[in-house]
């Protein structure tokens, strides 16, 4: 277990396995994934942990299953462990409500100028209620764009109902009524963005939707948008985001994910109109430990010789 993970979770692994702990929640090494996994039958990674195709070739022969904690498994290359016969777990549907919860957080954050504001209180710059001090924008009447309406935007947009958005989406193939539940869908993202005054990402990281955050569809919003991202930071590219927060072009921006974490673009803290979390979308007691009794649930499954509920097919 390349992690320290909720006390609940180590306490089911201990008793059903002969499990190996990291127990002072340093960030592994290349060289220590590799020498933990030695004589190991299993290894429980987390999306901190790179295991590309080098890693994986540098797994011993031992390893049979690799379980992800994590919905994503970009940070694991499929294809070099379905070469190695190991088989690949993640942990899809438990951290919806979490995650939904953050993009709305992130929403009101941005919208309501929370960043300065926060600011002028904690500096002691505060003096007094003005008419027109810190403004923002009300959600109410907004129309949210949802790029990717899967699980988690399917329950932004649920959320988002109760501020009285109007909610549109675009995906790769419409959904049926039951699960648009009145969303507006465009067959393309022209479409949708050109409509939004929010947007929410929730599409997953692929190599056609890598840096899709782009000057050239920056351009397709309206003026003042607003940008939300709890998906993948690398869905994002960093300077025309940026640049296009810094001239106004778009109002605000919520992000709780970004590229080269923890180490995001230094040119996101001096902006205030940058509200930002460090990663916080999955992060509540609930869910990290559901979370991990799914991982634990596919690696009991596997070595039942059953076919895990979460097996990532390559």
């Amino acid at each position: 277990m390349t992690r320290k993970l909720p006390p609940a979770v180590e306490t089911r692994a201990t008793q059903d396995y002969d499990a190996v702990f990291n127990t002072d929640d340093s960030l592994p090494t290349r060289e220590s994934i590799v020498a933990g996994a030695q004589e190991k039958d299993g290894l429980l990674v987390t999306v901190t942990d790179r295991i590309d195709a080098d890693l994986i070739r540098a797994l011993p022969d031992s390893i049979r299953i690799i379980s992800t904690f994590s919905v994503g498994y970009d940070h694991i290359d499929i294809p070099a462990a379905k070469a190695r016969g190991i088989a690949v777990t993640n942990t899809p549907d438990v951290l919806t409500d979490a995650t939904a919860e953050i993009a709305l957080l992130l929403m009101l954050g941005a919208a309501r100028n929370a960043t300065a504001s926060i600011a002028t209180l904690r500096s002691g710059n505060w003096r007094n209620w003005a008419p027109t001090g810190m403004l923002g924008t009300e959600l109410t009447g907004k129309r949210l764009g949802i790029l990717g309406l899967g699980r988690i935007g399917r329950a932004t947009a649920q959320r988002a109902r109760a501020f009285g958005m109007e909610i549109h989406y675009h995906n790769r193939s419409r959904l049926d009524a039951e699960r648009e539940k009145g969303a507006i869908y465009h067959d393309d993202i022209a479409g949708l963005f050109s409509v939004s005054d929010i947007l929410s990402i929730h599409c997953a990281s692929t190599p056609e939707t890598r840096g899709l955050i782009n000057r050239d569809t920056i351009a397709l919003l309206p003026e003042g948008a607003i940008l939300i991202n709890t998906a993948r930071g690398d869905i994002v590219d960093d300077e025309a985001l940026i640049e296009a927060l810094a001239s106004a072009r778009l109002g605000a921006a919520g992000l709780d994910v970004f590229n080269n974490e923890p180490n995001l673009h230094p040119g996101y803290l001096n902006l205030s109109n940058a509200f930002l979390l460090p990663h916080l979308g999955s992060a509540t007691l609930e869910t990290r430990n559901a979370m991990g009794f799914r991982a634990l649930d596919n690696l009991d499954a596997f070595f039942r010789g059953q076919t895990p509920r979460d097996l990532v097919e390559g």
